[in-house]
């Protein structure tokens, strides 16, 4: 799998994006040909909220939809996860949303999401990926 597709190089070496992440992702979007941008992905993997409203009447919250691919999301979750703990930046981000207030789930589902549009970034750039959240200090 890794020498049939060039993706799997620079998905799989982003931070805290490992091997079983990467073949997920090849599969699903089917070498990332079936979806234009990381917010179809986003949509499809059950991480982009939704609004709900029924006209003008009806506001509620915005929930992600639960019609979703289960086992990529899970292993977004994973990568979440691992991500919150190990990389510095994104600790950073949880820890400063947590003290605005913000519910730890919502901030976590953010976080899937900052996963997903870095692995299009890389993959569109057809570059590793570079964090320059060291270099800005």
């Amino acid at each position: 799998m890794k020498d049939l597709n060039p993706s799997f190089h620079f998905s799989a070496h982003l931070a805290l994006v490992r091997e079983q992440t990467a073949y997920q992702l090849i599969c699903t979007t089917n070498g990332f040909e079936n979806f234009t941008n990381w917010r179809q992905l986003a949509c499809y993997a059950g991480v982009a909220p939704f609004e709900y409203s029924s006209g003008s009447s009806i506001k509620g919250k915005t929930r992600v939809s639960h019609y979703a691919d289960k086992q990529l999301k899970s292993l977004l979750n994973m990568c979440a996860l691992s991500s919150k703990k190990y990389d510095p930046q994104m600790k950073n981000y949880f820890d400063r949303k947590i003290k605005e207030g913000k519910n730890k789930m919502l901030v976590l589902n953010n976080i899937r999401c900052k996963l997903l549009s870095r692995v299009f970034a890389v993959i569109n750039r057809q570059t590793p990926y570079i964090n320059t959240y060291k270099f800005a200090a």
